[in-house]
This record gives structure tokens, C-alpha cells and sequence, in this order.
């Protein structure tokens, strides 16, 4: 697909009002550019994001750049990174964090942006609803075993737990994530950023 239409279709995206109920109301809020070689599936955008238009502006963003070895200019490039969550919209808040990313959008958007988006050759999931979409056959019934297992999908797919605090207890009791995932992420996407800047 050509950037013009890409750009026609993150138009389409972003005026979507398929969800007139949200609870803030319907904002898309999505990054992608046609040369994008890195893809960061999450949940959906938090509150924040949705005040903000921009995901990952915080703490947990601040991890995940961390994760991957990128500066925030790389990092909201998105000739080089793409951020397409399942859900494009803020859901709202549960009892125990966001509610889950309204299941409608998914199948309306995300054929259409994968086909979009040649280029990709590293995608991230993170937490339940990426990796469940994500992985397809390789989804392991659940967020640890599916981490546990990321050697199956590697080098094309990375499972990652959601880079939230929230799950500091979860890291701490499984130190080879930072300790062996997090060094060859930073390596492989290192790799990718050399071969589009065309560096050695």
C-alpha cells in the first residue's frame, strides 16, 4: 500500500464512531508509517493516552522505550514504529484496571492496517488481548506461559507482559525477562534500525 493510502486509512481510523458510548467518547489514537519495521500491540489506550492523543506518555512508556533501547524521538517515529493497540479507543475503567478493548474493533481495522504495513518484521504483544490475537496457534492460555515460550515465536513475535507497575511483582519473580528477552529485543531492534537507516 502506498503511504497516501495509508494515511487515507488512518484518516478513516481516527474518525471512526463505531463506539458512540465510550465513556470519554470515541478518540482512535493510533501511530503507523508504510516503512515501519517494529509493531507494539497493547490493550488499548489508557486514560492518559486518551487526554492526551499519544500512547505510551508515561510510566509504563517510559519502560517500554527502556525495554527497547529506543529514544522517545525513535520511539514516536512512525517511519520506524508502528502502535496499533486491539482496542483503538480508551474502554473505561474496571474494578481491577481498564475494561478490555471493545471486540469490535479488531476485526474492523486491524486487517486492513496489517495489510498496510509490509515492512513489519518485529511485533510486540503485550498483555492478554495482543498476544491472544497475536500468536494465534502459539497463545499458551495465558500472559506466562505464553512469555514463558517466546523463543517459539522469536525473532518475528515478542509476548510481553503490559510494561505497567502494576506488574513489578510479576517481573520480580521472573528476572530472565530483563535479564534474557529484554538484551536480544534491544539487539534485534538495534539490527532493524540499522537495515532501514541502510548503516552498516
Amino acid at each position: 500500500m502506498a503511504a497516501s493510502s495509508l494515511e487515507a486509512l488512518l484518516s478513516e481510523i481516527r474518525a471512526c464512531r463505531i463506539c458512540p458510548d465510550l465513556p470519554l467518547g470515541p478518540r482512535p489514537i493510533l501511530q503507523a508509517g508504510a516503512g515501519a519495521r517494529i509493531l507494539i500491540v497493547g490493550h488499548a489506550p489508557g486514560h492518559i493516552a486518551h487526554e492526551r492523543g499519544r500512547p505510551f506518555d508515561d510510566a509504563s512508556g517510559r519502560r517500554l522505550r527502556a525495554w527497547l533501547g529506543l529514544t522517545r524521538e525513535e520511539f514516536y517515529d512512525p517511519g520506524l514504529v508502528a502502535l496499533a493497540p486491539m482496542g483503538f479507543c480508551y474502554p473505561g475503567a474496571g474494578k481491577g484496571g481498564d475494561l478490555p478493548p471493545r471486540p469490535v474493533c479488531a476485526p474492523t481495522w486491524r486487517p486492513r492496517l496489517m495489510a498496510a504495513l509490509p515492512e513489519i518484521r518485529l511485533t510486540l504483544a503485550l498483555g492478554l488481548f495482543a498476544q491472544k490475537w497475536v500468536l494465534g496457534a502459539h497463545w499458551r492460555g495465558g500472559v506466562a506461559a505464553s512469555v514463558e515460550a517466546w523463543r517459539e515465536v522469536w525473532p518475528e513475535i515478542l509476548p510481553l507482559p503490559h510494561p505497567s507497575g502494576r506488574n513489578n511483582g510479576w517481573l520480580a519473580q521472573r528476572p530472565w525477562v530483563e535479564g534474557e528477552m529484554i538484551p536480544a529485543l534491544q539487539e534485534r531492534v538495534r539490527g532493524l534500525i540499522r537495515i532501514q537507516k541502510g548503516s552498516p
